[in-house]
């Protein structure tokens, strides 16, 4: 380095005499040249000029010898070389000197004619020759001249070695010991400074080094620091972290890696990761770590085999990059031992899919299940049978008997249920008392039949539970796979359908799905869908329909039937729609509709006929008793003008039947409000005579079904009929009730029953239900009327 620098300085030195100094001496010297050869020239001029004059007379008269001195004495000169003088007539010829020294630059000469003034004028006699030596470039330069040269020379050459000392002690020494330090510090690892001090480019050069040293080494000193923090944080972190290269070998562990694993780090640096995963657990470990790995960290769980040949579950952590013009990838893996919360989770997902009541799996685990005994039936090509069994009658029992009992009669069902099971066979509790089993077999259709037969006998006795005997029964819908259904899902919804057909038609007992039954919940759906409809755009409205004193035929009321008059299909069937309404619980909504424009319509009809005596009989479903429900009602009234006592609140055995506090609470403030109560469908429960001595009941409507079987063909059943219609009837009297007889329709029918004595009736002998529109229209008499309102 050192001997390129003052080369290239010295070149550079060189260079520049060569391009500045070298054109300026020559410069001088081609001046000087020429300077000196103008002189010679003219001195030329003047000699010959005078000698040719002085030549003319001799050459003239002949006259050799003065020639020849007058040559000689041009030859001293010591410019002129030689001479050489002619007469025309050439007998004279003058040369000297004879032998000439010949200079090295050549010679050069001049001639001059040589004429004599004669008095004829002038005459050419002759030539006169001069050689001459040519002047040199040095040969030219006066002593004056060459001194100054000498002087210049001097001059450049001072300066150029004062040029070449200083750039020795002011660049050359300080760079050697900057170039010095430099390699020091690369040869020894420790900073090394210049010794330089100076207030030029090169001190301040020298400055910035070692103020550049003082930085390096205390940012080596920290980051010296830094690691070694670093490394006892890694060893002393209690977490097991460890290093891998691109090919998944351990470059480094840390001292609590070591201690949970017991492995020496000699004996673990260098090996490849995977060998210390159990050969059953390598092909899914190589997967997770050729997943893409998210925001640079890639997550996976696998097996680890310690030391001592124990195997834990662990979760890596994996942080890896790949560093900026290296050629090594970086990273950084934290190993957390997840045995525990793997078996924790396992318990917890054993306790997430199972019912814990019963044992059995619970809906999520069924599910589960469900998937896969259908891709282990698509494999063996067999046929999977979902059976869904309900209990019937189970809510009556946690509701009289409580949840306790409930729960042992469910656990008791488990017990019977699980030794029916076939070998293979998967059974789940849904949920409440919802059960479901998955049978699979070549033919299974003939095995879910049997299976499902013998669930239903297991109910054929009644259980004992708490000291009281309950008799159940269960409703059983099956769906097959692949026939019925295409996957899980639809397995089990139709599974579910069929169960709920069996509901409708009778409870206790099996049914296989049929499409048929698609086109029910189609027709469901779409009723559904018509009392959303209704209650929005207002499409229910209240018929009433005539009841009348039977002995003279007087009408004394209307019963008010819920109807869904619709803009298309006409006036619809409310029979449907009420039980479609209960199960989607919007017949709250469609009651409160129905009760206030029944009550509108009573108003309307009183004031058309001028009769505000009619009373107004209500009845609600049980699903709308509530505390609120005679506040709203008392509310209506008030709205409309209609006094209590024309309102009766129609109660059935079904709202009775459990002899509920709240519905007594809710009876007793009808009553206290004024509102008179009726009880509807009398004689076909199971207690009613009961309820006229428990409740406050002022009028007891007998059931159609005995009215009708009053005419009946039967002689047998035409008398019991009679005799239980009669007996109904003087024992609501004896009670102070008023008899309403419903569905009458002949006049022998009417006739029977003004014989025993019956107040009221009602049927299609007298009037069907008809719009109050009509009847405001029909019924301008001054009569007594009552009214009734239908909201099931």
């Amino acid at each position: 380095m050192t001997r390129s620098v003052e080369s290239r300085f010295l070149a550079i030195v060189a260079t520049t005499i060569f391009i500045l100094v070298v054109p300026l001496f020559g410069l001088f010297l081609s001046l000087a040249t020429d300077r000196a050869s103008r002189e010679l020239q003219q001195n030329l001029d003047v000699v010959i000029a005078a000698n040719a004059q002085a030549l003319a007379k001799p050459l003239w008269d002949f006259d050799r010898e003065s020639v020849e001195q007058i040559t000689a004495t041009i030859v001293s000169n010591g410019m002129i070389s030689r001479v050489t003088v002619k007469d025309l007539s050439g007998d004279i010829a003058v040369s000297m000197p004879a032998l000439p020294k010949w200079p090295k630059n050549g010679l050069e000469s001049i001639s001059r004619e040589i004429y004599y003034r004669a008095m004829e004028g002038p005459k050419l006699v002759g030539t006169i020759t001069l050689y001459y030596s040519r002047i040199g470039m040095f040969s030219s330069l006066r002593q004056a001249e060459v001194l100054l040269i000498g002087i210049f020379m001097l001059a450049v050459i001072g300066v150029v070695g004062a040029a070449v000392i200083g750039n020795r002690i002011m660049v050359m020494k300080p760079l050697l010991k900057l170039t010095a330090a430099i390699e020091a510090t690369r040869q020894l690892g420790s900073r090394h400074h210049v010794d330089w001090q100076s207030n030029d480019e090169i001190g301040r050069l020298a400055r910035s080094f070692n103020a550049m040293q003082i930085k390096l080494e205390r940012e080596e000193s920290e980051l010296k620091l830094a690691h070694r923090r670093s490394t006892d944080i890694y060893n002393t972190t209690p977490a097991m972290l460890f290093s891998l290269d691109e090919e998944d070998r351990i470059t480094g562990v840390s001292d609590y890696w070591l201690l949970a694993t017991g492995y020496k780090r000699h004996e673990i640096v260098g090996r490849r990761f995977i060998e210390l995963v159990p050969p059953a657990a390598q092909d899914a470990y190589t997967d997770r770590k050729k997943t893409r790995s998210i925001a640079g960290v890639q997550e996976a769980t696998t097996q680890f085999v310690c030391e001592d040949g124990r195997i834990m579950d662990v979760l890596i952590a994996e942080s890896s990059r790949e560093s900026e013009g290296e050629t090594e990838a970086l990273s950084l893996s934290v190993m957390t031992d997840v045995t525990a919360l793997k078996q924790s989770e396992e318990r917890n997902h054993r306790q997430a899919i199972t019912d814990h009541l019963t044992g059995l799996s619970n809906r999520q685990g069924f599910e589960i299940a469900l998937d896969r005994e259908i891709r282990a039936t698509d494999l063996a090509g067999e046929e999977l049978a979902c059976i869904f069994v309900d209990l019937d009658r189970f809510k009556w029992i946690n509701d009289n008997l409580g949840h306790q009992a409930g729960d042992q009669v469910l656990c008791a069902f488990v017990e019977h249920m699980n030794a029916l099971l076939p070998q293979g066979a998967t059974a789940a509790r849904l949920g409440g008392d919802e059960f479901a089993i998955l049978v699979r077999a070549r033919r299974v259709e003939s095995l879910a039949q049997d299976l499902s037969g013998r669930l239903c006998d297991v109910f054929g006795d009644p259980m004992v539970i708490e000291g009281a005997s309950v008799r159940l029964s269960a409703s059983i819908g099956i769906a097959l796979y692949p026939r019925h259904a295409c996957n899980a899902a639809e397995l089990l919804q139709k599974s579910d359908m069929a169960m709920y057909s069996k509901k409708r038609d009778g409870k206790n007992g099996a049914q296989f799905y049929d499409p048929q039954l698609q086109d029910h919940t189609r027709q469901r759906a779409e009723i559904e869908h018509d009392i959303e409809e209704g209650l929005a755009q207002g499409w229910f409205d209240a018929f009433f329909q005539p009841i009348v004193q039977v002995e003279t035929g007087r009408v004394v009321g209307y019963e008010a039937l819920m109807r869904l008059v619709h803009p298309e299909h006409g006036i619809m069937p409310p029979a449907p729609l009420i039980a479609v309404a209960e199960e989607t619980g919007a017949i709250t909504r469609l009651g409160g509709q129905i009760l206030e424009k029944a009550l509108a319509n009573l108003a309307r009809l009183s004031d058309a006929s001028g009769n505000h005596d009619a009373y107004l009989a209500v009845n609600f479903s049980p699903l709308q008793f509530d505390p609120s429900l005679p506040v709203r009602l008392a509310a209506l009234t008030t709205e409309y003008g209609i006094a209590p006592k024309r309102i009766v609140i129609e109660i059935t055995e079904a709202t009775l039947l459990h002899d509920n506090p709240q519905i007594r609470t809710i009876l007793d403030e009808f009553n206290r409000y004024g509102y008179r109560l009726a009880l509807d469908d009398f004689g076909t429960g199971y207690s009613s005579l009961s309820y006229l001595n428990r409740f406050p009941v002022d009028i007891v409507k007998i059931d159609q079904s005995f009215i009708r079987a009053l005419a009946d063909e039967n002689p047998e059943l035409r008398h019991k009929s009679r005799m239980l219609v009669e007996g109904i009837t003087a024992i609501s009297h004896k009670m102070e009730c008023t008899v309403v007889a419903e569905g009458i329709e002949t006049e022998e029918q009417r006739r029977i029953l003004a014989d025993f004595g019956v107040d009221y009736g009602q049927g299609y002998f007298f009037a069907r239900p008809q719009a109050v529109a009509t009847l405001i229209d029909e019924t301008r008499m001054p009569q007594t009327r009552s009214l009734k309102v239908s909201v099931r």
